[in-house]
């Protein structure tokens, strides 16, 4: 038996997975965010921890016998969040989440006192990775940042609090800046750009290695007949990979979630950087991945059916199955700013092209559209950088639309396949990877992908009007930009 832990930002999800890789039981305790100040975005790490209590407490009390024969644990977590401690492992402050956003002017400084940033780490400095958040840090809370003789993400800290040892996977310590992700080491240049030393850092480990064992406590709490070892783990998108298989070169999907992912596993470190591609580590050995990422996916719909009081299935229902010809109308998913291909957390979204005939199901199939083409962005970022992708999974709750899925496919120009069962998660992936910790198989008899339910091609007849009709969304983003820029000069 096996458990995977998730600790997201708003909860903390932990299945219990048996050696058929059957999920006999999930349990789910939330979280909140607290926001003292515009932009900022906190949390108690003591909260991660009752609520990781809370849900396998559930899950000894619903299936005590399965509970007891756990021997591995698994976790996935939030990344880029800055957990500090001091000499004695105490936690100095709350964490700063990978949403917060206080650290944009440190981005700067950290790429100018490391120039190699970006072809060392695999990505540009971004104020939600973690580096900027220890220099701003030591800028605004000075005597905080002396004090603090260990620096760790939010899973890191939680598998610290559960162990007792301070240990991180090669996955999440990508988002960090400070990772040489090519060589899979700690980077010293990259972490004396932020005013800190190896010894400010946890051990590394893959994420399919031991690392760490159950306190004695939490083993009698929860009746378990020997400490369970722990997997090194993985950043969210690596486990949610490793639960739908990708961990093989080539292997590509899109999560088309709240927010959106491009995601392609590579056999080597291909650099990140250009048009804010990531480059990690993945969570198993010699294997890396590239990513890109739209901040508004499902959320813009989610956003468009609260501004016009409909649900989204009754949005979706005054469409047809499939398009027969581009919307009219344009929209741009900017609605949190955008990450792949702009870095750019100030834009804003909106629709053009309207007229007096403009429909309501016309701005919905652009609100669909739109979050199409930003993934469009995303998947010509990726061939840019060296990886070319010519069919992918679909999954996410916004795959579950066949419409919006025909118009990926065919935005996109590649086949896109839907899943049987692909909202396996986080917390399943890190389930695998307990296994892979225990038992020490081939990565490939572990992570299965799911069963295949269709294949969606692209439309050949829609080709050339898609194609206009994304260069016509691409020239929207100057217009935003200055549009943003005299407001902000006006105000």
């Amino acid at each position: 038996m096996y458990i995977g832990i998730d600790l997201g930002t708003s909860g903390v999800k932990a299945v219990l997975v048996d050696e058929a890789q059957q999920v006999l039981a999930s349990e789910t305790a939330k979280l909140e965010v607290s926001r003292p100040h515009e932009g900022w975005s906190e949390q108690n790490p003591e909260d991660w921890l009752m609520a990781t209590f809370a849900a396998i407490d559930a899950l000894a009390k619903a299936y005590p016998s399965e509970v007891s024969q756990v021997t591995g644990i698994g976790l996935s977590g939030q990344q880029h969040g800055a957990v500090l401690l001091d000499g004695e492992g105490k936690v100095l402050r709350p964490c700063i989440l990978w949403n917060d956003t206080r650290a944009e002017a440190e981005c700067a400084i950290f790429e100018r006192r490391f120039p190699e940033s970006r072809a060392v780490t695999g990505n540009i400095a971004m104020p939600g990775f973690t580096a900027p958040k220890l220099i701003w840090v030591a800028e605004h809370e000075k005597d905080i940042f002396a004090k603090t003789r260990l620096v760790l993400l939010p899973k890191a800290w939680l598998r610290f609090a559960m162990t007792g040892e301070a240990i991180e996977d090669m996955s999440d310590a990508s988002g960090t800046l400070w990772l040489d992700v090519g060589q899979r080491r700690w980077s010293e240049e990259a972490l004396s750009a932020t005013g800190l030393a190896l010894s400010h850092m946890p051990k590394l480990r893959e994420g399919s290695e031991a690392a760490g064992f159950l306190k004695p406590d939490l083993v009698q709490r929860w009746g378990m007949r020997k400490a369970p070892v722990f997997a090194g783990g993985a950043g969210d998108n690596a486990a949610g990979a490793v639960g739908l298989g990708a961990t093989q070169p080539g292997d590509a999907f899109l999560s088309l979630g709240t927010s959106g992912v491009v995601w392609v596993t590579t056999d080597s470190y291909r650099g990140g950087g250009r048009d804010a591609i990531h480059a990690f580590c993945h969570a198993v050995p010699s294997v890396w991945h590239q990513m890109g990422v739209t901040l508004s996916a499902a959320a813009s719909l989610t956003w468009w059916s609260r501004v016009t009081g409909m649900k989204e299935t009754e949005l979706l229902a005054e469409l047809p199955e499939s398009p027969d010809a581009p919307s009219p109308v344009l929209f741009a998913p900017y609605l949190s700013g955008e990450r792949t291909p702009h870095n750019d957390g100030a834009v804003r979204g909106g629709f053009a092209l309207l007229s007096q005939d403009t429909t309501r199901a016309q701005m919905t199939q652009a609100v669909l559209e739109g979050v199409a083409f930003s993934f469009r962005d995303a998947l010509e970022g990726l061939r840019a950088s060296g990886s070319e992708i010519t069919e992918a999974s679909v999954i996410g709750g916004g795959s579950r639309s066949p419409l919006w899925v025909a118009i990926l496919a065919s935005v996109l120009g590649i086949p896109l396949y839907r899943l049987a069962n692909g909202e396996t998660g986080g917390a399943f992936g890190a389930a695998r990877l307990a296994r892979l910790a225990v038992t020490g198989e081939d990565v490939e008899a572990v992570c299965l992908s799911p069963k295949r339910a269709g294949v969606v091609f692209p439309d050949a007849s829609l080709r050339h009007a898609y194609d206009t009709a994304y260069a016509e969304y691409r020239a929207l983003y100057p217009g935003l930009v200055a549009v943003k820029t005299a407001s902000l000069r006006k105000n």
